[in-house]
């Protein structure tokens, strides 16, 4: 327990707090523009990314990853909003966090080994494309001292670390919101700074019970949103947590992922917040500024709060062209540049994958229908691509009245129609074999094939024989197989 605490807490002290310091400014802008998309005053989304930062630092599976506020669930909150109000919204993002706690009891965080390279490639690269895109109306009709001062803050993130000691010890991208915002405060130049994107708020967040009438009513209206948002939040979370995983060479556990996000909406709830989850691109900022504990996602959160009520006519003056740069440079780091050069390589269905994962996800600024599609692909070409590894060999034996088939491979839902027109049902013989020793029967259309194979020999009068089949074929097929009972031969033939 002691050691635990010491690798997740101590062992990283002054760059868990520097890039906590950092997370926290990037966050500042986003939760005030993801509150004004879900409709709703900016101190709903900067209470909830620092309650659910906070939170999840101890209650996680992910140590240094960043839990708060985001775009993609502020989107489904929309119409509950509009339709409902805020207390609903709140009563959601409770029942939100239930479902998530429920889905880590039931290990649902296990499923992400379904998910493959290719789409989580593709949801990398489409998140880098969304984290570009959300800057362009901060660089659309404005002064040349915009474009001047975002290309200097790149500078300074990419240029600093060159720096003998000081770039080791500082991160680039807080020396880059330092050095600008000191520009525009010592020249005087009037461009859009963090205090133009909405009120901040000016106390700290008190426990509310939402609202809300406790009844089926209630229930029923919110309970769709809540669903939503809570596999939008786990799905966005787990496919965070395995990228920092690979960015720090760490494992990380999944299901205690779904439960601390749960822990930490249910709070968020009950302070004023709207649901949220992690967030790749201040995951990301953290990692690269040098946070990798769990000390850098509680300092996040703390210092947000302190920033936004304590500090808010500091932070006010922060100009957007430092964020910016700090984001491009979170967009360009995202980005897998490797899986360009990779097309020409790699094979066509995993091209296919990738870039239609990138395309839904950019198409329709939601990550789970991008990842949902991604995933059903990769699940057609991979069936499609087991489905060609089985074969059916057959000999006929000496005296020309006989004839053994071997399967060999996988029969499924995918290779039951080659399985079936693997034999000849029209050659005059007394007996036919199928050896199933080297196969695998995998589900009920694969079992509904062999029961078809065999009800036809026996129709044209030959005498069949099943051998060698393993355990686990054995028992599906004497499960569902009907071959050898009279009574449904007739149905599964159609009568024919």
């Amino acid at each position: 327990m002691i050691e635990t605490i010491k690798r997740d807490w101590l062992s990283n002290v002054r760059g868990d707090v520097l890039s906590g310091l950092v997370v926290a400014l990037a966050l500042i802008p986003e939760a005030i523009a993801f509150s004004i998309i879900a409709g709703v005053d900016p101190k709903v989304g900067l209470y909830a990314s620092f309650s659910i930062a906070v939170i999840i630092a101890f209650t996680g599976g992910r140590p240094g990853m960043i839990s708060a506020a985001t775009g993609a669930m502020a989107l489904l909150m929309v119409t509950l909003v509009k339709e409902h109000g805020l207390q609903y919204l709140l009563a959601a993002t409770v029942l939100t966090g239930i479902l998530q706690i429920a889905a880590g009891y039931l290990k649902l965080g296990d499923l992400m080994r379904f998910v493959s390279r290719s789409v989580v490639t593709g949801f990398v690269n489409a998140l880098a494309i969304l984290i570009f895109m959300a800057q362009l109306p901060e660089l659309t009709d404005v002064t040349w001292h915009v474009y001047a001062l975002t290309a200097a803050g790149l500078g300074i993130i990419y240029l600093f670390p060159y720096l003998p000691y000081v770039g080791k010890v500082l991160p680039s991208p807080l020396v880059c919101i330092l050095v600008i915002t000191a520009v525009t405060l010592t020249f005087g130049i009037d461009i859009r700074t963090v205090g133009d994107m909405g009120q901040l708020p000016d106390t700290l967040p008190v426990f509310l019970w939402p609202d809300v009438p406790l009844n089926l009513e209630t229930l029923w209206i919110i309970l769709p949103y809540s669903a939503g948002l809570a596999i939008v939040g786990l799905l966005e979370s787990m496919m965070t947590a395995t990228i920092v995983d690979d960015l720090t060479d760490t494992s990380s556990d999944k299901n205690r992922e779904c439960k601390g996000q749960g822990v930490a909406n249910i709070a968020t709830g009950f302070l004023g917040g709207m649901a949220g989850c992690a967030m790749i691109g201040q995951s990301i900022i953290n990692i690269k500024s040098g946070g990798r504990g769990r000390l850098s996602t509680f300092i996040a959160g703390l210092f947000l709060l302190i920033m936004v009520v304590f500090l808010s006519d500091w932070i006010k003056q922060i100009p957007m062209a430092a964020l910016v740069a700090v984001m491009i440079m979170v967009s360009i780091g995202t980005f897998s540049w490797s899986s360009i050069k990779d097309l020409k390589s790699h094979p066509l269905s995993t091209n296919i994958v990738m870039v239609t994962t990138v395309a839904v996800v950019v198409a329709t600024h939601n990550l789970a229908i991008g990842v949902f599609v991604g995933v059903l692909l990769a699940a057609l070409f991979f069936a499609n691509k087991i489905g060609h590894f089985m074969v059916v060999k057959s000999d006929l034996e000496q005296n020309g009245e006989a004839r053994t088939y071997r399967v060999v491979g996988q029969v499924f839902f995918a290779s039951s129609d080659q399985f079936l027109a693997s034999f000849d049902y029209k050659e005059v013989l007394e007996r036919v074999t199928i050896d199933l020793s080297s196969a695998h029967f995998w589900d009920i259309t694969a079992v509904s094939s062999l029961d078809k194979v065999v009800i036809k020999f026996r129709r044209e009068g030959t005498q069949v024989d099943l051998i060698g089949m393993n355990e686990a074929t054995a028992t599906i097929v004497d499960k569902f197989g009907v071959h050898d009972k009279p009574e449904e031969v007739e149905k599964l033939m159609g009568g024919h």
